[in-house]
């Protein structure tokens, strides 16, 4: 559903924000809207886009606080918190990616998530993880990158994933550090719910845990894969 419009409270619901968050975003006019008459309303397109995008730049207590409330919305829906047992199985972890480019890493890391057998339309996930690498780079400090589609598509993806690969040599990705690249998440979800809470999960494991040293430190696809279902226990482990 690209063209679904948002109210104030259904945007505030999508985004795990508050009511009064979203109405100070639109105040200061740091989140895509429009005003019809005397209605505010939020494309879900653009939503995904800039939600991704500031999940991604969060940082300390504000990531834990996002994490918290993304988490407690995400329990009407799963059956449970770990996730990453089930999104990731050894067979999606490539400890030697063979990209030298943004571009081909970007195609490496998409024919990984291939070999997950849960992508519907391998050239239409391409072309939107592309686009949504030309909104902003998913290249973030620390030599990692999140990548995702520009937003959630069942059409795309049939069941949920997280695909991971490491580079031999670090790529540069756009990161805002200027460092280049070395390990590339791709996270597909069907399910914009789960997309955004899946990010703010990933955000939390790379960045309060040691899990990216970890990850360069082992060698084999089952150890990249138990790495991340530990990061992901002592996240869980941290929550209030």
């Amino acid at each position: 559903m690209p063209y679904r419009l948002f109210d104030l409270q259904q945007a505030a619901e999508y985004l795990h924000l508050a009511r009064e968050d979203i109405e100070r975003l639109v105040k200061e006019r740091e989140i895509p809207f429009e005003k019809r008459g005397n209605r505010f309303v939020f494309r879900k397109v653009e939503m995904d886009a800039w939600a991704s995008e500031r999940i991604l730049k969060l940082q300390g207590g504000r990531l834990v606080e996002y994490h918290a409330k993304s988490s407690k919305a995400a329990a009407t829906f799963l059956p449970h918190q770990p996730m990453m047992e089930d999104m990731i199985e050894p067979s999606f972890v490539e400890p030697g990616l063979p990209a030298k480019t943004k571009a081909s890493a970007i195609r490496e890391m998409v024919s990984l998530a291939c070999r997950t057998g849960r992508v519907a339309d391998v050239r239409g996930l391409l072309e939107s993880v592309q686009a949504r690498e030309e909104l902003c780079s998913t290249g973030m400090p620390g030599g990692l990158a999140l990548l995702h589609p520009r937003q959630p598509d069942p059409v795309l993806i049939e069941q949920p994933f997280v695909a991971v690969g490491r580079t031999p040599v670090p790529v540069p990705f756009g990161a805002p550090d200027g460092l280049p690249t070395d390990l590339f998440f791709l996270l597909g979800c069907p399910d914009d719910r789960l997309h955004l809470h899946t990010l703010a999960r990933l955000c939390m494991m790379t960045q309060k845990t040691d899990l990216l040293q970890r990850l360069r430190q082992v060698t084999t696809c089952d150890e990249m894969r138990e790495q991340l279902v530990q990061a992901e226990a002592v996240v869980l482990a941290l929550m209030p």
